[in-house]
């Protein structure tokens, strides 16, 4: 060490120090987990993972008939009363428009209308009429709410 610099018998020191805390790994047991007791944790040394015939077959053991009977088919949904109503007039009413209204509670209205409505809501079958009642009621509070504006102005 004497005929090295300082930084060479720093490296020096390091690298046995590493190929000791090497040779200290390949001879160390699988370590368990700190803090959990053996009632825990299992023996992970132990245990051999199941092979996936093993499982099916503990599956099929403890499983009932209704658990292994083919899915019973679903009947179609039924779709809700008012997404029939697919008419401006209908919708109007609905939405309960008196001509009364004011900004904050169109918007309201919208809000309202948007909660029982909006497609996201509804079955797949049903979003095409979800989707025009959103159209519709969305144009007619607009509407109403271009004919406010111009008075508030004046």
């Amino acid at each position: 060490m004497f005929a090295m610099s300082v930084f060479q018998s720093v490296l020096a020191r390091l690298q046995a120090q590493e190929e000791e805390d090497e040779a200290d790994e390949a001879l160390a047991p699988l370590e368990r987990i700190r803090g959990l007791n053996a009632g825990f944790v299992a023996d992970l040394a132990q245990t051999q993972p199941a092979g996936s015939a093993a499982v099916h077959r503990a599956y099929v053991d403890t499983a009932s008939e209704e658990m292994l009977a083919p899915p019973r088919p679903s009947r179609p949904p039924a779709m809700p009363d008012h997404l029939r109503r697919l008419r401006p007039e209908e919708i109007a009413a609905d939405l309960a428009m008196t001509g009364e209204e004011t900004l904050e509670s169109l918007a309201e209205k919208r809000r309202h209308f948007a909660t029982n409505n909006h497609p996201d809501r509804h079955h797949p079958d049903f979003r095409a009429n979800a989707d025009l009642r959103m159209k519709i009621a969305n144009m007619l509070i607009d509407e109403a709410m271009r004919r406010l504006r111009p008075a508030r102005r004046r």
